[in-house]
């Protein structure tokens, strides 16, 4: 039920801060925005109490999938609202919003178990940690997209009715390099953390994993350093965002591909 009611909050919220962009609903604007900011509001705070208690059993973590995925919807809903203090955001704002509802439908549907409980309570830290950031630059990585989409309708001059969705890219672009500075200073606690932590790297077969995380932290600290002292920007920018976030996923998921379903192994 809680689900269903975070769901709702969110695509409330999303069509409401669509309204408040949309010329057609000027007069309504002002009232849009507060609803929007309520309902909004309302939808992250219920979502954080019930990700929390599906993370946090009794006696260690839940890892399941679906609990990542919520935490990418929470993350998702959080920078959409902070997004939404600028008036030209409020449109992608809109598109996170319905986005972070997406994920918050898988959330409850299989009972968790405490697959963490066995782990001391630095590594559940690491885990955290590593989860908090993959799903912040997760968030990059659909912005970003949502950049390569407006750039791509200024090229093409597609520019249409809904255009007030849209905000200026340089404004995409500043939003996206603020999530990828939070992004990269948690990566960066991950990776830290993780090699502290991590008792002996070859037997739990989490080299290639710590290579490629490293890897990407390479990648979003040059994008950065190049961001802020050599003035980069648009598709290069962007592309290399992407590509650092692409190596992230490879570092999780191929690697996790290739010790479970073709050596048949596992991490830890």
């Amino acid at each position: 039920m809680s689900q269903f009611t975070i769901l709702l909050l969110y695509l409330l919220s999303a069509m409401a801060f669509a309204m408040n962009r949309l010329p057609s609903h000027a007069i309504r604007a002002r009232q849009a925005l507060i609803a929007a900011t309520v309902l909004a509001g309302a939808g992250v705070m219920l979502h954080g109490q019930v990700l929390y208690l599906d993370i946090r059993l009794a006696g260690g973590l839940s890892l399941s999938i679906s609990s990542a995925l919520s935490m990418i919807g929470l993350q998702l809903a959080l920078i959409g609202l902070l997004g939404a203090l600028e008036p030209t955001l409020r449109g992608m704002t809109a598109g996170l919003l319905t986005l972070a509802a997406i994920a918050t439908i898988p959330l409850g549907i299989n009972p968790a178990t405490a697959t963490g409980s066995s782990l001391a309570w630095q590594m559940q830290a690491h885990i955290l940690i590593s989860m908090f950031a993959y799903g912040l630059l997760t968030v990059g990585a659909i912005i970003a997209t949502f950049s390569l989409v407006q750039d791509r309708r200024l090229r093409t001059g597609r520019l249409t009715t809904g255009k007030q969705l849209f905000a200026p890219v340089e404004t995409t672009e500043k939003l996206l390099f603020g999530v990828a500075s939070a992004g990269f200073i948690g990566l960066l606690l991950a990776v830290v953390s993780g090699i502290a932590f991590v008792e002996d790297l070859f037997a739990q077969h989490l080299v290639h994993k710590t290579v490629l995380s490293l890897l990407a932290l390479v990648l979003f600290g040059v994008l950065l350093g190049g961001r802020v002292f050599a003035g980069w920007r648009g598709r290069r920018a962007v592309f290399l965002y992407l590509w650092g976030f692409a190596v992230l996923c490879l570092a999780y998921f191929g690697s996790r591909f290739v010790l479970e379903e073709l050596l048949n192994r596992s991490w830890g």
